[in-house]
């Protein structure tokens, strides 16, 4: 059998693999429940790492800081449930500390051009090598390199670097009232995460490839019209892409929602595969094969609902399905829920669909 890094090294770039790949995201909050039903624990009693304990073909990590200011993060209130912090750009946030999902926007500092110009572009037009973990990284490369995993770096990009810098009635407005800023910040991001990511490619080493997350969308559609996409954010999409694989590099892209109206463009950016393929926002894998399968890799795809429902024999249906039909269709696809693994998912359905994708994964 091909090693996780060759089977899916071929399936990212263009090839039928030898087998469906496999990967998830698995709440923290998850794992505290799945401990209490047999989820294995390290020596000092933590949860064991999922890509170990289910073995996933991809393992990711963290890549740039793009903050402006560094070390700038401050807590301004909180208590027993969540904490308010201002980030290094000055937006503030509302976080939970028992319970996952996105922060509560608060306020922003980031108002305007005037207010990016004087206080935050300047500092982000010259590589900082304190924006990078090097020893964390340098450990994670090596233990991908030791198991023979597909090693990703994962970075927000554009739109989620600004939504949540800007966020969103600011970023949403000035989009339309001032797009010449918004070339501006996407221009100083493009060429901020290139050369960064030469350094880390100097100093650690080069990955797999880079995932980007840019949730452009919810669950009705785009933010913003495919003809906005294509004027502010395409050209860097583009540059960023192309940049990545002249270094040998694959590229996905992380949107959650709708974003069935991007595709288009994606393909156009030469994006080399999508994620999460949001059901619940009728991005349904299936449909989208059927469509696009010669032009992109999927990766995700599976209702979390029907983890959710505990029916170990719908998740059992459900899972094939899926599987054999990206298959049936030539679709170069990595297994995994349509977001994440959230803690309403039981272990034992969580290893039921796991085992069903195993006993369906040959191509």
């Amino acid at each position: 059998m091909m090693t996780p890094q060759e089977n899916t090294l071929k399936l990212m770039s263009g090839q039928l693999p030898e087998r469906v790949a496999f990967h998830d995201n698995i709440w923290g909050e998850t794992l505290v429940r799945w401990v209490g039903e047999g989820y294995p624990v390290d020596a000092k009693g933590a949860p064991v790492d999922p890509a170990d304990h289910f073995g996933y073909d991809l393992l990711l990590t963290g890549g740039i800081n793009p903050m402006p200011f560094l070390g700038a993060e401050t807590l301004l209130e909180e208590s027993a449930e969540w904490e308010i912090r201002r980030n290094g750009a000055g937006a503030i946030h509302k976080h939970w500390k028992h319970k996952c999902g996105a922060p509560e926007h608060v306020g922003f500092d980031l108002s305007g051009r005037d207010v990016w110009e004087a206080k935050y572009r300047g500092r982000l037009l010259q590589p900082d090598p304190g924006r990078i973990a090097f020893d964390g990284l340098g450990s994670f490369f090596k233990k991908a390199r030791e198991q023979s995993k597909f090693l990703c770096c994962h970075n927000p990009f554009l739109w989620e670097n600004m939504r949540g810098m800007l966020g969103d009635a600011c970023m949403l407005e000035s989009m339309c009232l001032d797009p010449e800023w918004i070339h501006d910040y996407n221009r100083v991001y493009t060429d901020f995460y290139k050369a960064h990511y030469l350094l880390l490619f100097e100093q650690v080493g080069r990955p797999d490839g880079i995932s980007l997350s840019e949730d452009m969308a919810y669950n009705k559609g785009l933010f913003c019209s495919p003809a906005t996409l294509r004027e502010l954010f395409l050209p860097y999409l583009r540059e960023f892409v192309d940049f990545c694989h002249s270094h040998g590099l694959t590229v996905t892209l992380h949107s959650d929602g709708d974003i069935r109206e991007a595709i288009p463009l994606i393909i156009e950016a030469g994006i080399d595969a999508i994620n999460p393929l949001e059901a619940k926002a009728n991005c349904q894998a299936l449909e989208l094969a059927g469509k696009y399968a010669g032009r992109l890799a999927f990766k995700g795809g599976l209702d979390v609902r029907i983890l959710e429902s505990g029916d170990h024999a719908l998740i059992k249906k459900e899972v094939a399905t899926l599987v054999d039909g990206m298959k049936k269709r030539g679709a170069r696809y990595i297994f995994g829920s349509d977001h994440s693994v959230s803690p309403k998912v039981s272990y034992d359905s969580f290893r039921c669909a796991v085992e069903t994708y195993r006993a369906h994964m040959f191509y």
